[in-house]
């Protein structure tokens, strides 16, 4: 059965229809509001909020973008609003790595450059953090991200431009040590 199958299914009430979208994207979702939380509750939270709402939203699925990016967008909203409602806007309690654990094989790098960096992308402005996050960390294009925030893909690209200069200044003292 394909997913668009799956969708209508799922808009139905079908609850199999449901697991088998929840179960082929919950993996992304859940990076993506844990990148953006800091925080393994709050991300669980998180991802749980976002599939209640696109469950309840899926008869307004038009399908002119793939369902994942749909499913991000609503992520990407569900995170901002629980964060700012929380009043937890980027303290982590847990460090950015354990989300590199899922799905991916752990790198090795200079502790203090890690967390450096983690710190760096934590002071990013939230527009910043959160498309160079989706960019550079998630792979997203910046047609998806632009789709996603309701933002213009040349914003997206400028954002970046901005994120990755503010971080390369953070990070400038290193620079000697990657050079060398």
């Amino acid at each position: 059965m394909n997913e668009r199958e799956l969708i209508a299914r799922a808009a139905a009430g079908d609850s199999e229809a449901q697991r088998a979208l929840y179960d082929a994207h919950v993996d992304r979702v859940y990076r993506l509001a844990y990148r953006l939380a800091g925080d393994d509750d709050l991300a669980r939270d998180f991802v749980q909020d976002a599939f209640v709402r696109a469950f309840q939203r899926l008869g307004e699925f038009r399908g002119d973008s793939a369902l994942s990016t749909w499913l991000h967008a609503i992520t990407v909203s569900v995170s901002l609003n629980g964060l700012r409602k929380v009043k937890r806007l980027r303290s982590r309690e847990f460090p950015l790595e354990d989300a590199e654990m899922i799905g991916t094989t752990p790198r090795r790098a200079d502790p203090d450059l890690r967390q450096r960096l983690h710190a760096a992308i934590d002071n990013l402005p939230p527009g910043y953090r959160t498309v160079f996050v989706m960019h550079d960390v998630e792979g997203f294009t910046h047609e998806e991200i632009a789709h996603s925030l309701g933002i213009q893909p040349g914003t997206s690209k400028a954002q970046l431009f901005r994120a990755r200069a503010k971080l390369r200044h953070a990070l400038a003292d290193f620079a000697g040590a990657w050079s060398a």
